[in-house]
């Protein structure tokens, strides 16, 4: 009958007369770990591209693959570049967006963010936004 070579060595020292006891106990110890040290490689990596998919999906869909801006950072006659870009097959959207750094204040507390306005109706060919956003009206979000 054929036995790995693995499997000779790992039984031999599992089952040892009784002087020896204590080299069972080391081998029965170290299997348990390293059997406890794959289970947790196995269920952090099954966490991790998970993770992974869920991050391409949410944070990825939100943003476009390339953004087409003039030297100064702006793009003033947007609707000629626009003409151009569906000259090209391989682009399947673009839409225009507005962006700028604006100072938000509530009390006492101040913080600068970024602004970045965009068209719904155009927006929907870049990025999944228009699907999570909710109509309504100027209502404070306090």
């Amino acid at each position: 009958m054929f036995k790995p070579i693995e499997a000779c060595i790992g039984l031999r020292y599992m089952r040892a007369k009784r002087r020896t006891r204590f080299i069972s106990f080391i081998t029965l110890t170290s299997i348990l770990g390293i059997a406890l040290g794959v289970t947790a490689l196995i269920t952090v990596l099954s966490v991790m591209n998970g993770f992974e998919q869920e991050l391409r999906e949410r944070i990825l869909g939100m943003t476009s693959h390339a953004t087409v801006t003039g030297w100064d950072g702006k793009l003033n006659d947007w609707h000629q570049v626009e003409q151009v870009l569906g000259d090209f097959p391989e682009i399947i959207g673009y839409a225009p967006f507005a962006q700028g750094q604006v100072m938000l204040n509530l009390g006492r507390r101040v913080s600068g963010v970024l602004l970045r306005g965009v068209d719904p109706a155009e927006e929907s060919q870049v990025s999944d936004l228009p699907d999570k956003m909710l109509p309504g009206k100027g209502r404070s979000m306090i």
